[in-house]
């Protein structure tokens, strides 16, 4: 990472158009279960965020600053003056179509600024590989909708809405002056979005049991990363249990939703991963209801396909037209639920 530096960009401060909802209760403000102010002596020193201010203009005392502004110079990424969404514009351009995979782990937001700034640089993008929703299982934030996609609806179903050979059927009403454009009504391809919801991600976790086996020994021993680690895992673990049923003991866990994606990029060649037998399917995202916000949901009926597009009585919302609709892969299948997890912890801590 020293030689090759990840770029940090900062991105939206809100959804689009949604309230904005955080998850501080479960993952604290720190995201690291508040240990930034419970221990922190394992906070860094420097603070950076003016890192990501654009500087003044160059002038004699900026200047004379320049020799001693590399000390500053955080050692571990590179900061960005630019929003994230102008970032990604930026690095789809200067590479060539078809290289650059974007991995979400959050809400769509910036990936959906990006979208509407520049629709045709955005669908330069290799892949979309997305964290988010469940389509045939309970949702972790409302009964229906998982977190990423609930926390902006719009943004998802405007991303989402790029998989579709007509993504004006499928963008989302606005109730709301809607600040982004539609997307044009012809568009060089459609967006290649790989799903990774809750239906696959629950099943990788964890467990506080296989947690201690790998870190026990090595906190007894004075690696400061086991310690680091244990001291933001036990009370993530403690939480699980209050709040979840059947999180008891060593079997309490934590699913690694967000690891998972970047497994599915570094070994996607492996014929272990499974796509839905429907793939690509016409998943959409519910935007405007008070209770479905942010599900996301598909058509299960067996109803026939017709060749017809448009909305007709017979078929309210346009689900059966060929050219309608939503077209993303949705991943059902690793290379394995019990692997995954020793995989991590081997490759973090040895």
């Amino acid at each position: 990472m020293r030689v090759h530096k990840p770029l940090v960009a900062i991105g939206a401060e809100e959804p689009l158009e949604d309230q904005l909802i955080m998850a501080d209760y479960f993952h604290g403000r720190d995201g690291l279960a508040g240990i930034h102010t419970t221990h922190p002596h394992w906070s860094p020193a420097q603070t950076w965020d003016h890192l990501f201010e654009e500087p003044p203009p160059d002038d004699g005392i900026v200047s004379a600053a320049k020799d001693t502004a590399d000390l500053e110079k955080p050692p571990s990424f590179v900061p960005s003056y630019k929003p994230a969404h102008k970032e990604i514009l930026r690095i789809l351009k200067e590479n060539e179509p078809d290289t650059i995979t974007i991995v979400s782990v959050g809400p769509l937001t910036n990936l959906a600024l990006a979208a509407a700034e520049d629709p045709v640089t955005f669908l330069r993008a290799q892949e979309v590989v997305s964290m988010g929703g469940a389509v045939d299982v309970d949702g972790n934030v409302t009964p229906v909708a998982e977190f990423n996609v609930f926390a902006d609806a719009i943004a998802a179903a405007r991303v989402y809405a790029l998989t579709s050979p007509r993504p004006a059927s499928t963008m989302p009403v606005s109730f709301k002056k809607s600040v982004l454009p539609p997307y044009p009504p012809s568009l060089p391809k459609q967006l290649k979005l790989t799903l990774f919801a809750l239906d696959l991600t629950e099943h990788h976790a964890l467990s506080r049991g296989l947690f201690n086996e790998k870190a026990k020994d090595l906190v007894a021993a004075g690696s400061p990363l086991a310690e680091w680690m244990s001291t933001f895992m036990k009370p993530m673990f403690e939480k699980m249990e209050r709040l979840s049923v059947g999180h008891e003991g060593d079997a309490a866990s934590l699913g690694l939703h967000d690891p998972l994606c970047i497994w599915y990029v570094l070994t996607k060649h492996s014929p272990a991963w499974v796509r839905s037998p429907q793939s690509p399917e016409d998943i959409r995202v519910e935007t405007a209801g008070q209770w479905s916000r942010g599900k996301t949901m598909r058509d299960t009926r067996t109803r026939k396909r017709r060749d017809s597009d448009g909305e007709v009585p017979h078929d309210v919302g346009n689900w059966l037209g060929r050219v309608s609709g939503n077209r993303i892969d949705r991943m059902i299948g690793s290379p394995g639920e019990d692997a995954f997890p020793r995989y991590l912890m081997e490759r973090i801590l040895g």
